[in-house]
This record gives structure tokens, sequence and C-alpha cells, in this order.
């Protein structure tokens, strides 16, 4: 049974997310309080967590920071009222990987929560900790969000780290634009895949050091990351 650690100080919609979620066959550990997020979380093992943003002594924000310390890819996915996209942007940028605005209908949470499941199922198992050797200059360590090179170590991005961990997956094989987009944000929308493209980049760039590594795009189909010897 999978197990979601759902943070809301709402009480009515509290009560509906939990009992429609339970009623399809979830477990919900129901917190309403941000200051006791963190030690609940590390009380027990979830699967998906739902944070509200607004919340009272802690928001969402700062618990899902401190859940990204322990565990950096458990799905999140933020609850929030606001219609900013500098407050999404900050979702994004301290580990969350969806989010749906208020009022949402459940079939909408529904489907969200069973992609970011999906996504989780995408992932890599055998590399979720540990040091993954690219080449002979550089070794990514996905647990700690880490990307070393001759010694040098740069702090990824928890999307950074989570598109290198699928391409290491499949390191001079193709890796599926969609299969990224659906592994990493939970939908392939143009948004998206604008936000991909940033990220790629961004990635290419890291690896400039060592002509052997590219990450080459197969224009409509996805990448190569392309390691030579």
């Amino acid at each position: 049974m999978l197990s979601i650690f759902y943070v809301e100080d709402e009480p009515f919609l509290a009560k509906i997310v939990k009992e429609t979620l339970e009623t399809n066959g979830y477990k919900v550990t129901l917190v309403s309080d941000g200051g006791a997020a963190e030690e609940i979380y590390s009380s027990d093992t979830f699967h998906v967590c739902i944070l509200d943003i607004m919340l009272p002594n802690k928001s969402g924000y700062e618990i899902a920071k401190s859940i990204r310390k322990r565990d950096a890819t458990i799905p999140i996915l933020f609850l929030t009222a606001k219609d900013q996209t500098s407050d999404l942007l900050k979702g994004f940028e301290v580990g969350g990987n969806d989010y749906i605005r208020k009022p949402f209908s459940m079939e909408e949470l529904m489907v969200r929560i069973q992609n970011l499941v999906k996504m989780v199922e995408l992932q890599p198992t055998d590399m979720s900790s540990g040091e993954i050797y690219i080449g002979k200059q550089f070794s990514f360590y996905p647990s700690r969000l880490s990307l070393d090179h001759n010694g040098v170590s740069k702090t990824l991005s928890h999307r950074e780290s989570q598109i290198l961990q699928l391409m290491c997956a499949n390191i001079n094989q193709v890796t599926e634009r969609k299969d990224i987009l659906i592994g990493v944000w939970g939908d392939d929308s143009f948004y998206n895949s604008r936000n991909l493209d940033v990220y790629i980049t961004k990635l290419r760039g890291y690896f400039k050091a060592d002509p052997k590594i590219k990450i080459t795009t197969l224009k409509g189909v996805g990448y190569q990351f392309v390691v030579s010897e």
C-alpha cells in the first residue's frame, strides 16, 4: 500500500482529501501543523508528499527543503493558493516535483499523484545512492545531488540530478524526451518541455571540460548521453 505524507491546515479540505485518498487505497498520514511535520515525517516511510505552502509555524517550502536533505527521490506535490510564477519556481527550487492550485478537483489530484508514482517507477533503482563514474573525470552522487570533476564538487539542483540519473541509466543509448518529462515533471506539457531544454543546456555546460562526454539531441526522439573511452 502506498503511503502519503499530507500536510494541510484547512480542516474541511484535509478531511475530504484524506478520505478520498484512503477510499482509493492509499494510506494517509495527515499533519496540520508545519512545525510538527519534520518529526512526523522522520518517524515513518512514505512514497509521496503532499504539502500545502501556507502553514502555521513552518511553510511547505521549509518542510520540502528539509525532506530533500533526507530523501532526494521522494515525489513532492505542492498545494497552493498562489498564482505568481516566482512562488511556483521557488517550490521547484526547494525540490518540488509538481504543484496544484486551489481550488482543485479530486480527479485532478488523483491523476497528479498517479503521475508522481509513475515517476518513481521510472527512476533507476540501483543508482539511488553511491558513486556513478562518468568518463575518467566525473563522479556523480545522486543521493547528495553532487557532481565531482577532478575533486571539485558542484551541487546540482534536484531536477538536474533527476535528469542526469535517468541519462546515466542509458549511457550511449537513447533516453526518450517523453520519458524524462514524465519521470521528472509528471507530464509532457509544452511548458515543462521548455524547462527541460534549459536543464539540458546546463548539464552540457557542466561536462564541457571533457570533450569525450556529450549530450546529443535526437530531434523528435530525445537525447543520447555519449561517454567515449
